[in-house]
């Protein structure tokens, strides 16, 4: 990937930044200042640059007083999102009820990450899928050898880590949870190269591929010495947001030298992998190894003689959430939690469009597509900027979301007269992009939900931004990775689990981080303040950092053979460090000078 291409992918992100609503306003010059550590200092009434008293303040007054305070200070505004979580919890459900909120707050929190992993899983990565083969990644087997690691530090990763960067981009685009961004990302770290590696080797001890280890470890501990730097300057610039997004084009420019070399030693030259080898499985391939592929048992039921199925018919089974076929064989607990998914399912298969390059129709459901060409569009706008775009009345008259539905309506009606069902239009590809920006509103959407219910239930407990982040925030855009990463290691590929928990993350910290900074950056503001004017960040930043050495030194030490008590070693320092982490939350822990 060149330099070029990283810009083009900044550029297509930058939607996610106009997303979350209005940006403050700053004077020409002044660099915007982000919190990253406790909102209220203890012992004070704190001041949010020039709001009035800090929201954090409404659980210090009297509970006849939490509606007058929370409607009238400007602090407690939520920037974005639908809902307003914090007048919900304050105003609309009385003080005895406070646990009840808090609890559907909770269960709402859950739900959000659900759809932040169906819309990810199972629309956002196959659409990247398909636009990686519409253009032409693996056009030969030449451009195939070298583009196979490209695709997946790339696509995959963005896809794998879109929940992760949409929810940094967010939270950095508020200076009040920015906090939530630098936790999310550094206790995501910790617990990927912590729980989750230590639980491989513990189910699966292993022998770790010695070069690929190296190489993501020392990228990973470089990212993060940069993010320690600007952390202890307080600030990034223009050209070290640009240098995030630049060290990771080498990091996958390195990948695929790195990948050319080891094949050459081999005498492969620019062969493509065998069809054998566990570490170069395709996503598809992964799926169908775990059995999770919904069309397992599709063929044991085609029917002997083919048959011109009705449109009606088609479309029916398109909005089918569920494998019947596959439901009667999953055990309760899979179809308990798929009960939970099949409503996000449903409107997600209404709205997003998937194309699948592996079907030999690509996907096309002509009835359900067509309805696409409606929904999807109407989606993004509604979507955009918490639907502010989508309700605008074009000179006070006619609404933009009618003006959409309108021409969604005729294009649709276009697209159902000029195609048939048995094949897809020479155009299909479109779909794939539509369904990528869909999907792309859907997750920032979510996540946008999920930054203003944390930092609500930060204002509840009086929990800072940093636990929030390194605690809920990391452990829910984990758990998907965790689930499968673990399974992929009882299935019989350790190493291809324990590589992802070092690569993936690298895509999390360099692209989140520049990303989310740079978006808040304007033609006269080229500096972004960070202010961690709380302990708590820098032990988050140093537990990782010396987890990541802990690793680079054990793990040669050990010639690369991880066992057991290299998992447990990993696990108990986990434990070890959320501890301290919480402690000093509370202040058990503390510095007088901080």
């Amino acid at each position: 990937m060149r330099p070029a291409g990283a810009l083009s992918l900044a550029g297509a992100l930058s939607l996610a930044g106009v997303l979350v609503g209005d940006s403050r306003a700053q004077p020409a010059g002044t660099p915007l200042s982000l919190d990253l550590g406790r909102t209220v200092p203890p012992g004070g009434d704190a001041l949010s640059h020039g709001r009035g008293p800090d929201c954090w303040e409404v659980r210090k007054r009297n509970s006849s007083e939490w509606c007058r305070f929370v409607r009238s200070n400007p602090d407690c505004r939520l920037d974005g999102g639908f809902l307003d979580y914090l007048e919900g919890v304050f105003c609309v459900f009385p003080p005895r009820l406070l646990p009840l909120a808090v609890t559907l707050y909770a269960l709402w929190l859950l739900y959000l990450f659900i759809i932040l992993g169906v819309t990810a899983e199972k629309f956002f990565c196959p659409n990247l899928s398909a636009i990686s083969t519409n253009l032409k990644l693996s056009h030969n087997v030449a451009v195939f050898s070298l583009m196979f690691p490209l695709h997946g530090v790339t696509f995959l990763a963005f896809g794998n880590g879109a929940p992760d960067v949409f929810s940094a981009v967010v939270a950095f685009s508020d200076p009040r949870t920015a906090g939530l961004a630098i936790g999310a990302i550094f206790g995501a770290g910790v617990f990927v190269t912590t729980v989750v590696a230590g639980g491989i080797a513990l189910v699966k001890p292993f022998t770790a591929a010695s070069r690929p280890f190296l190489r993501d470890v020392i990228f990973y501990m470089v990212a993060v010495f940069l993010t320690f730097m600007i952390l202890y300057f307080g600030r990034i610039t223009l050209g070290e947001a640009l240098g995030y997004l630049g060290l990771y084009v080498f990091y996958v420019f390195t990948v695929v030298l790195c990948t050319w070399i080891h094949r050459r030693q081999r005498g492969d030259g620019l062969a493509p992998p065998a069809p054998w080898e566990p570490e170069m499985l395709t996503d598809a391939e992964e799926q169908e190894s775990l059995g999770t592929n919904s069309g397992d048992y599709g063929e044991e039921y085609q029917p002997l003689l083919p048959s011109r199925e009705t449109s009606l018919r088609i479309l029916t089974a398109a909005l089918s959430p569920l494998d019947y076929r596959k439901w009667r064989r999953k055990p309760w607990y899979w179809r308990l939690f798929k009960v939970f998914k099949v409503p996000v399912e449903l409107v997600l298969l209404l709205t997003v469009p998937v194309v699948d390059p592996d079907k030999d129709d690509l996907n096309w459901k002509r009835p359900l597509n067509c309805l696409h060409v409606l929904t999807s569009p109407l989606l993004c706008i509604l979507t955009l900027k918490s639907g502010a775009y989508g309700l605008y009345q074009i000179q006070g008259i006619f609404p933009v979301w009618g003006l959409v539905t309108l021409v969604g309506s005729v294009l649709a009606i276009i697209t159902f007269i000029t195609t048939s069902n048995e094949e897809p239009p020479k155009y299909h590809c479109v779909f794939a992009f539509l369904g990528f920006l869909a999907s792309a509103m859907w997750i920032n959407a979510a996540a946008t939900e999920l930054v203003n219910i944390l930092r609500t239930l930060g204002i509840i407990f009086q929990l800072s931004n940093t636990v929030l982040g390194l605690t809920l925030l990391a452990w829910g855009n984990s758990i998907g990775d965790t689930f499968s990463d673990l399974t992929m290691a009882r299935q019989g590929y350790p190493r291809m689990a324990f590589s992802a928990c070092f690569g993936g993350i690298i895509f999390n910290i360099l692209v989140g981080v520049g990303l989310g900074c740079l978006l808040q950056m304007t033609s006269s503001q080229l500096v972004v303040k960070l202010e961690p004017d709380s302990l708590l960040v820098w032990i988050l930043a140093g537990a990782l950092g010396l987890s990541l050495v802990f690793s680079f030194v054990s793990v040669p030490a050990q010639c690369f053979q991880l066992g057991k008590a290299y998992g447990v070693c990993l696990i108990l320092y986990y434990l070890a460090f959320l501890c301290v982490a919480l402690l000093t939350e509370f202040r058990v822990i503390h510095l007088s000078a901080v």
